[in-house]
């Protein structure tokens, strides 16, 4: 029986910006329309749900307008040749749309909402609002399943036991600045082929891995080439 080579995706937001969602860091992205601890923290939602509700919310629209992209789409075309599980960063769903099967989401899912007592009492609510009140099923109010700042990252320990495990790292359209995520690099092994896909200049270590200076669609594109080479 052939033995398929596992790769990982590490993904962060350029991958999806190209769809059209909005960044954090990137020149008029949301840190410079909001102050980042008061949208993305918890001491922010005990602060103010109600402006966390709003913002996620709008994220939320925003998602159900878009598609994803090719960069999506190459990565769920790979499946057909290999094992590939996706460990993103990004809260959207536009890897499940570009039919990807094998997904860690380490932030969270937009497209969710759970419990502000039990972290394990999540439901779907697809792109609809949260609205102020609305309960889940413990009585607590409904909040966005987003990891914030301030809180732990519950399935880092599956990520770094699947990066570990992969013969090729794809690290697409992450700056490598947000921790524990950013630290996942660290658990590839030393015979892995790691490619690293961005536009801009990212700080890593390492000779063996393979900067392409793109964007994520078109670093994609050079990518698939070089794994089939």
């Amino acid at each position: 029986m052939k033995n398929i080579k596992k790769i990982v995706a590490l993904t962060g937001a350029g991958i999806s910006a190209e769809s059209g969602i909005t960044t954090f860091r990137d020149s008029g992205g949301m840190w410079e329309q909001y102050d980042v601890m008061e949208v993305a923290s918890i001491d922010g939602w005990h602060k103010n749900p109600q402006l966390m509700l709003r913002f996620y919310n709008e994220r939320r629209k925003q998602l159900g307008e878009v598609e994803p992209n090719d960069a999506h789409r190459i990565l769920a075309e790979l499946e057909k040749d290999f094992d590939v599980t996706i460990v993103t960063q990004n809260v959207d769903n536009l890897h499940e749309r570009g039919g990807s099967t094998k997904i860690i989401h380490l932030h969270g899912e937009l497209t969710k909402a759970r419990s502000s007592k039990d972290a394990n009492m999540i439901i779907d609510v697809g792109y609809n609002p949260i609205e102020w009140g609305e309960k889940a099923p413990d009585g607590s109010q409904l909040r966005p399943h987003i990891v914030w700042f301030g809180e732990a990252v519950p399935l880092i320990a599956k990520a770094a036991e699947t990066v570990s495990n992969a013969d090729i790292l794809l690290i697409i359209g992450t700056s490598l600045n947000v921790y524990p995520a950013a630290g996942l690099v660290g658990y590839a092994k030393r015979n892995a082929s790691i490619f690293l896909i961005d536009p801009n200049e990212v700080a890593h270590t390492g000779s063996n891995i393979t900067v392409i200076r793109e964007k994520a669609t078109t670093g994609m594109v050079k990518v698939k080439n070089l794994i089939y080479d």
